[in-house]
């Protein structure tokens, strides 16, 4: 069976399953409109969908920084990390009149929780002596400098998202904190690659 997907942000707009394949050309964007859930159309440069966009952004920079990493420590928390955007990409992507059908149709919604994950992994990288030198020029590695490219992504998902929160079209506020502790965790990263590579010795 066919399932229809969140195509906020560029998302394909359709699921595919080993039955059945269409084509990821829908030509329903043509006339500068995509698809939300439920059915719902907006243009494309509307204030959800610049936010999905960003989030979608966000997530293609934690691949590369996957693909890239040189410690498996690294590798494994921005896999869940990843996974949990397409949650929060979900979530911001619906309208709130939506939001009660969407939590029903068992969606998962931000919750503290998830941020509270995020917390802790600040709190064990800050008590690893982690160096800060040279943290105003990205680059020292190819690793580091991704996780800094996709910090400034995070910084920009986050006022993104802050746009719909203050125009009252996104109620649940925990998704902009979990961005904004993302953003600060993505830096460490950086911080903590630098140094357990050795690169800032060289």
């Amino acid at each position: 069976m066919i399932q229809f997907a969140n195509k906020c942000g560029g998302l394909p707009a359709r699921r595919y399953d080993d039955d059945f394949e269409m084509s990821i050309v829908t030509k329903t964007g043509d006339a500068g409109t995509t698809g939300l859930m439920y059915g719902r159309r907006v243009p494309k440069n509307h204030p959800r969908v610049e936010a999905c966009g960003a989030i979608d952004e966000l997530n293609a920079a934690l691949g590369l920084a996957r693909a890239t990493a040189e410690f498996d420590f690294i590798r494994g928390q921005l896999f869940w990390i990843q996974k949990s955007l397409v949650d929060v990409m979900g979530e911001v992507g619906v309208l709130t009149e939506d939001l009660p059908r969407y939590a029903k149709d068992g969606y998962t919604l931000i919750t503290p929780e998830l941020t509270a994950k995020l917390e802790k992994l600040v709190r064990e990288i800050e008590a690893q002596n982690v160096s800060f030198k040279g943290w105003a020029t990205p680059g020292a590695t190819v690793n580091s400098a991704s996780l800094d490219v996709a910090r400034t992504i995070c910084r920009r998902a986050e006022r993104r998202v802050f746009d719909l929160q203050s125009a009252g079209e996104l109620p649940n506020a925990g998704i902009l904190i979990f961005l904004n502790r993302l953003s600060d965790l993505l830096w460490l990263f950086a911080r903590w690659v630098e140094t357990k590579s050795g690169a800032l010795e060289k």
